[in-house]
Parts: C-alpha cells; structure tokens; sequence
C-alpha cells in the first residue's frame, strides 16, 4: 500500500507532469489576467471563453490553410479581436447588460468554433 502510495506521489510531482500542468494552464493564466484587468475597470466579460476559443479555432484552420503558424497566429488574434468588438459594442454602444452579452458571447463562441472546427476533425 505505501509503496503504490510513493508510486502515484513520484508520479504526481515528477518534472514533466508539473511541465505538462503548467504549459496546459499558460493560456488559462493569461486570460486570468486579461480579465483581471477588465474586472478592476468595471467590467464583467464573461465572453472571455467563447472568444478564446473562437481564437483557437480560428488560429488553428489558418495556420492549416495557410500552412503559416503566423498566418495562423493573425487569423486567431483577429477572431478574438472581432469577438471583443461585438462585445464592446453590445455593452457600450447598445448598454446591453454585461452578464447577458458575455453569456451570450460565450454560446456564440463555442457554437461558432464547433462550425469552423468541423472540417478539421479527423
């Protein structure tokens, strides 16, 4: 029992398990931060995941298209871009309530990204 127990904690704390938990939280960090940001400001985005994944699919079907990672990298940062676009003007523009446009950026993000992902899969 001890030494599964010494087994499953070497596992746990060996260096590319704690490598691997760090690279997958990087992007989750940095949009932690973003909306840090955003929060001090006054500001509840709560579209932040559609528009990240709305990014990566993006980011992912231009840099396959194009065979360019930075060509992939614009198209990516150009769909979270417009996305935030549609958000400022929801909210600002509009005075939409900022917990309903979120959560409806959100919806639209993932339902979007599933469509544009859709011909990459497999």
């Amino acid at each position: 029992m001890l030494d599964a127990l010494a087994q499953i904690f070497s596992l746990i704390f060996s260096v590319s398990f704690i490598l691997t938990v760090i690279t997958a939280s990087t992007p989750l960090l940095l949009a932690a931060s973003g909306e840090l940001v955003v929060e001090r400001s006054g500001v509840l985005n709560l579209g932040i995941e559609g528009m990240m994944i709305m990014g990566a699919a993006c980011g992912f079907a231009g840099a396959y298209l194009s065979g360019s990672t930075l060509i992939g990298a614009l198209c990516g940062l150009v769909a979270g871009a417009a996305l935030s676009a549609v958000f400022a003007i929801l909210t600002l523009g509009l005075a939409v309530n900022q917990v309903a446009a979120g959560l409806a950026l959100t919806i639209l993000g993932v339902g979007l990204s599933g469509l544009i992902g859709a011909g990459f899969v497999g």
